[in-house]
């Protein structure tokens, strides 16, 4: 494997304030967020070769030249460009493969960058959904009329059959990540709730009631990538890239293995070795949250807690600012932002937090971070660990 540690660093990052940006195309989102994380960084557009976005489907303001659109939107001509699109954790997978062409010289800096605006484009766009689509593999189970939160729903449940999970336990992790997001002032969700309110809530795909799920806003971001050395004489102390994993397995929900092992199970062990560390040396997570049993899959999976134990480890308090692994400190899908794919701003948050720049809850002399997101249905995952 090839050792990228410490051979490119995020020296810019931003995210938009808006959850709600009615009328406004996705690639103005984009626009607004590159321009602000070159500033962050003290670049310009002139300094920029190469571009990252993979947008998506229609729904989401993209198609599969976005990148190629983007670029002509923006005013840009680079020579380095990747539309790598597997899904939610895309941004975290083109952060490593950035890292590996600012090291191999294909690239100086790198601007990745994602926006969407999925409240008011219009959703009835035509589809080419490959988990929907009714031929190839999916077939097998268009029949049964899977829809993206039903699937979580059975995973979930499948979670509480074979290690005895709680539905308090998958609360627990909403109730923790509102718990940030209350001092996020950009939160879209900022009220503090309890346990028996989110099992108060509507069941909307059993077990999983309405806030378990993420919420949906508008919004974008973008990470500015150089090399170690360029990125020390600029504006902000850089971030090191010391960590990459990804891996992809499956979309077929009935090809998840029986003892619900994701993707993450791969990416993570690549993610920690590049980096030489381990687990237990993470200071602050972020970890992609479209429904409370996300996080704890990746939690496993990771190796932050054992096969079937991440119920207890939430409901422990090892994901607060207080506990052993603070987790979603800006709030998470759950309760700050999800435009639809939310791994960028796994990597935003984890810069701020090795900063001393979290916008909401801030943990104390951070200097090591984990960045990690899914695809799909725990179809692909990407890790990123950063340092100081």
């Amino acid at each position: 494997m090839i050792d990228l540690s410490g051979k490119a660093a995020i020296a810019g990052v931003f995210e938009s304030p808006r959850r709600d940006a009615p009328r406004v195309h996705p690639f103005a989102l984009q626009m607004e967020c590159i321009l602000g994380a070159l500033d962050d960084a003290g670049l310009t557009l002139k300094d920029v070769d190469g571009l990252c976005a993979a947008s998506g489907d229609w729904a989401e303001g993209g198609s599969t030249m976005d990148v190629v659109e983007l670029a002509e939107y923006i005013g840009i001509a680079p020579t380095y460009v990747n539309s790598t699109d597997v899904g939610g954790c895309s941004y975290i997978l083109q952060a490593g493969q950035a890292a590996a062409a600012i090291a191999t010289g294909l690239a100086e800096v790198v601007v990745i960058s994602y926006a969407a605006c999925p409240r008011w484009w219009p959703l009835s766009s035509p589809s080419f959904d490959p988990f929907v689509f009714p031929a190839g593999p999916g077939q097998y189970e268009i029949p049964y009329a899977p829809t993206l939160i039903s699937t979580y729903g059975l995973f979930a449940r499948r979670h509480m059959d074979l290690y005895g999970t709680t539905p308090e336990q998958l609360a627990q992790v909403a109730v923790t990540f509102r718990e940030h997001a209350a001092k996020n002032p950009d939160a879209r969700l900022r009220k503090p709730i309890t346990v028996d309110d989110v099992l108060a809530s509507p069941m909307i795909a059993s077990p999983l009631h309405r806030l378990d799920c993420c919420v949906v806003t508008d919004g974008g971001g973008a990470v500015v990538m150089t090399s170690r050395e360029r990125a020390r004489d600029l504006k902000k102390p850089p971030v090191h890239v010391v960590g990459y994993g990804a891996a992809v397995a499956r979309t077929q929900n009935s090809q998840i293995p029986d003892d619900l092992t994701t993707p993450a199970a791969l990416s993570g062990p690549r993610a920690f070795a590049m980096a030489g560390v381990t687990p237990g040396e993470i200071d602050v997570a972020q970890i992609y949250d479209a429904f409370t049993i996300t996080p704890m899959l990746a939690l496993e999976d990771l190796g932050f807690c054992g096969r079937g134990e991440s119920g207890a480890f939430v409901a422990d308090g090892n994901l607060t600012l207080g506990g052993s692994l603070p987790t979603n400190t800006d709030g998470g899908g759950l309760s700050s932002n999800h435009p639809g794919k939310r791994g960028i701003f796994t990597l935003i948050e984890s810069v701020r937090q090795l900063r001393g720049e979290g916008p909401g809850v801030q943990v104390p002399d951070a200097r090591i971070a984990l960045a990690h997101g899914l695809g799909g249905t725990f179809c692909s995952a990407a890790t990123a660990i950063l340092a100081r």
